[in-house]
């Protein structure tokens, strides 16, 4: 009996520091992952889903692995390289919520809601930013995000392989194509509120040339509030549908040219 638990015992420190260098990628990327890695949520609460996420990578991409337990060197570099590499994979879906902040910024300034509840987050922001993140978050998780971000984890494993530092050149292209993208993501959400301002302050314009003694600030500034809040209400659902499709599509094809 002794001797078949001797046998056995590299085997098994093998499985364990596999398992606790796959947990060194994925729990890099929770710290920074969108909706399992908000602020909000414990830390227990983090550490816990970062290992059930690796209790479902590890058997997967065990192939990937060395079959025998890598000297101290060579694990400290093992533990070096997964770390970067996931919280390079984890920012790459951060940006989304950027997107999200951002068009809830461009809204409210356009609106006139910008200091309405803005230091209710976590994250100081408009009210309307955070209306966008935390429902759009909410969406994503109802729709499988957490399916699509285990599928993704097994599939960074073919793109960056255990124990090998990604290329900077390529890294710093990537994610400069992804904060590109991101940004073009943010202003088309915010693309209503930005209409409506410019109707609102050519509107106002014409009527303070034609009736110069009108304050047209007094009754304008109700105008644009309401119409902010009004047009938030018709055009929330939209807006999240396309930021959860374009999160699906980059999920699916994260490094793929179109992102």
């Amino acid at each position: 009996m002794i001797a078949e638990l001797n046998a056995l015992a590299p085997q098994v420190t093998a499985l364990l520091a596999e398992g606790f260098l796959v947990l060194l990628r994925i729990g890099a990327m929770m710290a920074v992952l969108p909706a399992f890695g908000e602020r909000a949520v414990p830390m227990r609460i983090r550490l816990a889903v970062a290992v059930g996420f690796t209790l479902v990578v590890a058997p997967v991409v065990a192939a990937d692995w060395p079959q025998a337990v890598p000297g101290p060197m060579r694990f400290a570099a093992f533990a070096v390289t997964e770390s970067i590499v996931g919280v390079a994979l984890g920012l790459t879906l951060r940006l989304f919520v950027l997107a999200l902040q951002t068009a809830g910024t461009i809204a409210a300034q356009s609106t006139s809601l910008s200091q309405i509840l803005g230091g209710a987050a976590v994250e100081p922001m408009p009210a309307i930013g955070h209306l966008l993140v935390i429902s759009g978050l909410a969406l994503a998780v109802l729709a499988g995000f957490h399916l699509r971000i285990a599928e993704w984890m097994i599939l960074s494993y073919e793109v960056f392989p255990p124990g090998r530092l990604p290329d900077a050149a390529l890294i710093s292209e990537w994610g400069m194509q992804r904060v590109a993208q991101t940004f073009a993501l943010a202003f088309v959400l915010a693309a209503p509120f930005v209409i409506a301002s410019l109707i609102y302050n050519l509107t106002l314009g014409v009527i303070n040339k034609a009736m110069p003694q009108l304050m047209v600030a007094f009754v304008g500034a109700p105008v644009i509030t309401a119409g902010g809040l009004l047009l938030l209400f018709l055009s929330a659902p939209l807006l999240l549908e396309v930021w959860v499709g374009a999160l699906d599509r980059f999920v699916a094809n994260p490094y793929g040219a179109g992102g």
